[in-house]
């Protein structure tokens, strides 16, 4: 059992912007500490992919820490097209490519979560995969360089940023939205209640141990 009067604590392993609004969305506190890793994959699967550069980035700073009462979340997201991943585009020109391939179709999203914790001297991990379907209109030349023009492309999985002005072309999209975002929160949030909760053999709401 873990020792009720030790706060656990919360670290964000990223420096994404919209993972740490998403996570704020949790009312817990953490902190945000991260070391920048390639993020290469010999992985073909994109799921498989994505989890394994969540593992590295989580890993490399589980090498820093003590493995005591600390929760370290790490994620990444592909883009997937009839198994082809789509990252982050180099520039402009490679942006614009991502977009037209994917023009009318539909794509997955594939956001990895990892969860590292500290648990009885050792690092133990707890990691799921979540999936979401995008369809994309038809794509007109005016919006698609309007979009590109904006710059968005450039720090986002597929060249795309849902939450934007990549929206006048995204015609539909099947499960969570914020999955596309960068983070399945509600994921995440289920995780820690159930499978975290379980393992450290705690009841209870799960933020009660961080606040």
């Amino acid at each position: 059992m873990v020792d009720n009067n030790k706060k656990w604590q919360l670290i964000l392993a990223s420096g994404s912007p919209r993972r740490r609004e998403l996570l704020g969305h949790t009312k817990v506190p953490f902190v945000v500490q991260s070391i920048p890793t390639e993020e290469v994959s010999g992985e073909k699967n994109p799921c498989s992919f994505a989890l394994e550069v969540a593992r590295q980035k989580g890993a490399v700073l589980c090498d820093t820490l003590t493995p005591s009462a600390v929760v370290i979340v790490s994620a990444d997201t592909v883009v997937a097209l009839n198994g082809k991943i789509y990252g982050k585009p180099r520039d402009t020109q490679e942006a614009r490519q991502f977009l037209t391939e994917l023009a009318g179709r539909t794509h997955q999203v594939h956001t990895a979560v990892c969860l590292h914790y500290g648990w009885l001297g050792e690092w133990k991990r707890l990691e799921h995969v979540e999936t979401t379907e995008v369809d994309f209109n038809p794509l007109v030349p005016r919006l698609l360089e309007d979009y590109l023009a904006t710059g968005d492309s450039l720090d986002k999985a597929g060249a795309y940023g849902i939450q934007g002005q990549a929206l006048t072309f995204i015609h539909e999209v099947r499960g969570c939205y914020a999955n596309v975002v960068g983070f399945p929160l509600a994921r995440f949030c289920s995780i820690m209640e159930q499978d975290f909760m379980k393992q450290i053999g705690e009841k209870g709401p799960w933020q009660n141990l961080f606040l």
